[in-house]
């Protein structure tokens, strides 16, 4: 059974406050390997590596509908329990909405937003596509013939190239945009000549390019990415800038003393060697953002995908 922070029992004391030594309880709404996965788990893997939270936890996976299945399991079984927590990302904030999701963000408590990804569009080593311009000629001859794989309908991916014909002077509603569960997925799609176009992130498809796999004709950042010689698509003439950012919510009712518990846990791993190390090995760009200021974020977040969802004619 699991207690929260003023339980009865014998409590032990870490980074100032009083917690149970026992495994945190934590939700990943994601298969194994994925991107809700590396941050369910990594982060515990810094804290542990740096004497910040050596308790351990029990982790749960529970993929599927933009990552609102794992949402309403977490909500529904950790009630006023201070010690679960869950990943999440601007993914899961587009699939609440794309799948009328009646368990939201406004049900859990928001922790903290730990890293951005950069988008990456990619095609097949011997596509003809070489620039984007390319892609965009393309898809001005017949946006319904040019198939692009992705993660979660609605999710980040979808949403690059929504923009980018939008940008373009199309209509974002014809995208011929087919959804897969994992990058390895999308990779073998367009390997095999199922897909013209993938998407994903940086910490996905830069491997599979350095293994020369598929090949990188753009980046979603402002600029160009260390390791990448592809260009940005604002580089490329096409104004879109865009981040697959994830971070860290806490359960429904959590305490202001559990609340604080976290941050504190959250801020050390930060600032720690460990996680340092994590952010270069895994590509992931710092997006370190806490408490009030991660809340506030999160609300211009729900608006800006909502808007972009509209556009897309992906939801009323």
């Amino acid at each position: 059974m699991i207690r929260t922070m003023f339980a009865a029992g014998v409590a032990v004391a870490l980074s100032g406050f009083a917690a149970f030594a026992e495994p945190a309880v934590v939700m990943a709404p994601g298969g194994a390997g994925g991107g809700y996965d590396a941050t369910a788990r990594m982060p515990f893997d810094a804290m542990a590596a740096d004497g910040i939270f050596t308790d351990g936890a029990t982790f749960t996976n529970k993929g599927g509908a933009g990552g609102t299945i794992g949402l309403a399991e977490f909500v529904g079984a950790n009630k006023g329990n201070d010690n679960a927590v869950m990943s999440m990302g601007v993914i899961m904030v587009g699939g609440i909405l794309l799948n009328k999701s009646p368990v939201t963000l406004d049900d859990v408590t928001p922790l903290v937003r730990l890293t951005n990804d950069t988008g990456v569009i990619a095609v097949a080593t011997d596509s003809p596509i070489q620039t984007v311009d390319d892609l965009v000629k393309m898809m001005k001859e017949n946006i319904g013939g040019v198939s692009i794989g992705g993660g979660s309908a609605g999710g980040v991916d979808h949403i690059v190239m929504a923009l980018l014909a939008k940008e373009s002077g199309l209509d974002p509603k014809a995208l011929n945009y087919i959804p897969y569960d994992s990058g390895a997925e999308v990779v073998t799609a367009l390997g095999g000549g199922a897909i013209t176009v993938a998407v994903s992130g940086v910490s996905e498809f830069k491997p599979m390019a350095d293994a020369g796999r598929i090949r990188i004709i753009a980046v979603t950042s402002e600029a160009k990415v260390a390791g990448i010689e592809a260009p940005s698509l604002k580089e490329s003439g096409i104004n879109v800038v865009v981040g697959n950012w994830r971070g860290i919510v806490g359960a429904p009712e959590m305490t202001a003393e559990g609340k604080a518990m976290w941050l504190d846990r959250f801020t050390k791993m930060h600032d720690g060697p460990a996680w340092k190390d994590i952010l270069a090995k895994q590509g992931w760009e710092d997006a370190f953002l806490a408490g009030d200021d991660f809340s506030a974020f999160l609300e211009t977040e729900k608006t800006r995908i909502g808007e972009i969802l509209k556009e897309a004619g992906l939801v009323e």
